[in-house]
């Protein structure tokens, strides 16, 4: 049951997607160019500071917020939905979570205002799933300066003209079994040795930011170091828990999104004397479309709820990510057989959310790792 203020903020980003997103992010996703107005007044809203404390500058409510208002957004546009769900949970939680008091009051309050945004560098060119064995960048301390040397790829928000930070996960020594001793370390945009590629040519999401970074002996203070030294990897597995369910949100969006638009369509679309709604394929259709959103959206729901109260939630967070991503990439490949040849075009929202579900069995733990995940936490062998 959401609460008066969970009901009214959905109704508010359900109307500023419908009004302000959804008539012109077509334009923008052909141009594979960043909505920069659409983000700026997503700032001047208080999304960008939903779960943020009124101390550094944000709403001061909790994470199902952000959740709620991902999925609003992402039933008009994947692109908008993820540049705020990268910035927030990717961005933000990690200093919020793990920062200094200095950190906080640094970066925390031009981040809520929409004004800058983060990033998170995890992934790496050659690495993927396997976080710790594939990570190749380094961190030595040298005359209380990290230097900083490797390589980051696919990550989100990294190098728009409002970007203004990313945090870095990097090798800074090892362990006593060899293991890798992975620390994080917040690096801010412009500082010399840290490189940003061109944007990614990407099949979905191109109205949003995606970019290979590097770094050439590139130099931060030594404060910049996030948390305590070596629980890097510790930091990442619970910023991706709650990313999981943001994620989530997301893909459920998407996949409401698609319901939505086959809906108005059956009963515009006309064939052999009659709508197309009509037809029991199509009612057919679209009722197991409507059946995997519900069901998604009570898996996020639900691992939303332990995750506020206080209650492990790592098995429920991986449920809700792969019961949600696949009822998006489902409900897109239905919606687009829907519209027919429609679908294939561009113009239509469809063809977008068509593109942009894949990634979502991707993105933030694979299909494969969640199921690895829930295997795990029912006393599986690793």
């Amino acid at each position: 049951m959401l609460n008066d203020e969970h009901v009214e903020l959905r109704k508010s980003v359900e109307e500023f997607a419908r009004e302000v997103v959804a008539p012109v992010i077509g334009d923008y996703y052909e141009r594979c160019e960043f909505p920069y107005d659409i983000v700026r007044r997503m700032g001047a809203m208080g999304l960008f500071g939903l779960p943020v404390p009124e101390e550094y500058g944000g709403m001061g409510g909790d994470y199902f917020a952000l959740c709620l208002a991902l999925e609003e957004l992402a039933r008009v546009d994947s692109s908008v939905a993820i540049t705020l769900e990268a910035a927030v949970s990717l961005g933000e939680m990690p200093i919020l979570r793990f920062g200094t008091d200095a950190q906080k009051r640094r970066w925390l309050p031009k981040m809520a205002a929409g004004e800058i945004l983060g990033a998170f560098g995890l992934t790496e060119p050659g690495g993927g799933s396997d976080v710790p064995g594939g990570m190749r960048t380094t961190a030595v301390l040298d005359g209380g300066e990290w230097v900083i040397n490797g390589a980051k790829a696919f990550i989100t928000n990294s190098g728009t003209d409002i970007t203004g930070v990313v945090a870095v996960a990097a090798i800074t020594g090892r362990r006593e079994d060899g293991r890798p001793e992975i620390s994080t370390i917040l690096v801010p945009s412009g500082t010399s040795g840290f490189t940003v590629s061109k944007k990614y040519s990407k099949v979905g999401w191109s109205a949003s930011d995606t970019r290979e970074l590097s770094f050439a002996d590139c130099r931060v203070p030594e404060e910049n170091l996030l948390g305590e030294r070596g629980r890097g990897y510790a930091q990442f597995l619970q910023t991706l828990d709650e990313g999981r369910v943001a994620i989530a949100a997301l893909s459920v969006g998407l996949a409401q999104g698609c319901v939505d638009e086959s809906l108005r369509y059956v009963r515009e679309r006309r064939a052999f004397g009659q709508e197309i709604g009509r037809y029991q394929a199509m009612q057919f259709k679209i009722a197991d479309m409507e059946a995997r959103v519900h069901t998604a959206r009570l898996a996020y729901y639900h691992a939303a709820e332990r995750m506020l109260a206080g209650l492990p939630f790592k098995k429920e967070a991986a449920i809700a990510k792969l019961v949600s991503s696949n009822a998006a990439m489902d409900n897109a490949r239905d919606a687009t057989q829907i519209f027919g040849g429609y679908g294939f075009m561009n113009e239509f929202p469809v063809g977008r959310f068509y593109r942009d579900a894949k990634i979502l069995e991707i993105g933030e733990g694979t299909s494969e790792v969640q199921r690895m995940l829930i295997a795990r936490e029912l006393g599986l062998p690793a």
